[in-house]
């Protein structure tokens, strides 16, 4: 039961990013999404600045060690999983400053297509 709840912490922690990044050309097609997209954004850039760490990574990890599995590395969900495995550990400024502009274009997009 343990791993099977720390997998849909993890699958939900990549639900979580993948809505980050192009939750904004949802909102292109469903308005009412965009408050939604706001709230995620916010804590994305919350967790980002403070550091403070997503709920799901300490759900996932309790379960994962409560399931006698290793934990997630000290870094959390992010560098256990996209750090070093999806691009460079060296990158990340640049990954950030990608998932920005995608944002930022979604949000752009989105005001045109209002007009």
């Amino acid at each position: 039961m343990y791993r099977l709840l720390a997998d849909a912490a993890m699958v939900a922690h990549f639900a979580f990013l993948l809505y980050l990044a192009l939750g904004g050309f949802v909102a292109w097609r469903w308005r009412r999404t965009l408050w939604a997209h706001l709230a995620v954004v916010a804590w994305g850039v919350l967790s980002v600045v403070t550091g403070v760490e997503c709920p799901l990574t300490h759900v996932e990890d309790w379960a994962r060690r409560s399931a006698g599995q290793q934990g997630l590395t000290a870094g959390g969900f992010i560098d256990h999983y996209i750090e070093g495995v999806v691009y460079p550990e060296e990158y990340t400024n640049l990954a950030r400053l990608g998932v920005t502009v995608l944002i930022l274009f979604s949000y752009a997009g989105y005001v045109l297509r209002r007009q």
